[in-house]
């Protein structure tokens, strides 16, 4: 566990103390603003709490590092199967159309200030999906996108960075980092990640031919 999620997670403890103490205390004369700021105290808490469990789904990104490996097995014409293995474990069976894959991430990359105290940049594999060449077959033909990551209870860390605007300033939230390659039956490709983006590179024989072929 990192600074970037252990942070959020002591700040909702705070708020839940704070809370806990403010709806607890006697006093008929604040009784009503002691409520009102105990409630919101335990809305903060729940925030930040969500916001440290939903950080956890991150994964540290270094300079460069292997971030998954994807196995295509051929069913049909533009037809695939895809096994993607995560750097962690984590496999992903799923069926894909097209001619061509394209893996998406997200990234967080937080201020100086706060990279200088333990703040990581971080990583989360956001989806995949099937591409068609031909321009008509993408505008028209059935499509295949599977999302890899869903926050915890729905609540999202990422989009309040983004939203809200004194929270962009202490971190780059970024979404658009992704690549795509070729699929071919029997292909192998690594994917890496660094501080361009994503990177994919053949890993067998198949994997290369096809690559050398669309390009």
């Amino acid at each position: 566990m990192t600074a970037s999620t252990l942070v959020p997670i002591i700040v909702g403890i705070i708020f839940l103390l704070l809370a806990l103490r403010l709806l607890l205390s006697g006093g008929m004369l604040k009784a009503i603003v002691r409520a009102l700021l105990g409630l919101s105290f335990l809305a903060a808490s729940a925030m930040f709490f969500l916001g440290g469990y939903d950080l956890l789904t991150y994964k540290r990104l270094l300079v460069e590092q292997p971030v998954a490996t994807l196995q295509f097995v051929k069913l049909a014409p533009q037809s695939y199967r895809v096994l993607l293995v995560q750097v962690d474990g984590e496999e992903h069976h799923l069926q894909l159309l097209g001619d061509q894959w394209q893996l998406d991430a997200r990234t967080l990359r937080w201020h100086p200030s706060l990279a200088s105290v333990g703040f990581k940049p971080q990583y989360r594999l956001e989806r995949i999906s099937g591409r068609y060449v031909d321009v008509f077959e993408q505008r028209h033909s059935e499509q295949s996108i599977y999302s890899l990551q869903t926050g915890p209870h729905g609540f999202d860390t990422w989009h309040v960075f983004r939203q809200i605007p004194w929270l962009s300033q202490w971190v780059n939230a970024q979404q658009g980092a992704a690549t795509y390659q070729p699929m071919a039956d029997g292909a192998v490709y690594k994917v890496t990640l660094a501080y361009g983006g994503l990177f994919a590179r053949p890993a067998n024989s198949e994997a290369k031919q096809a690559v050398s072929g669309w390009r």
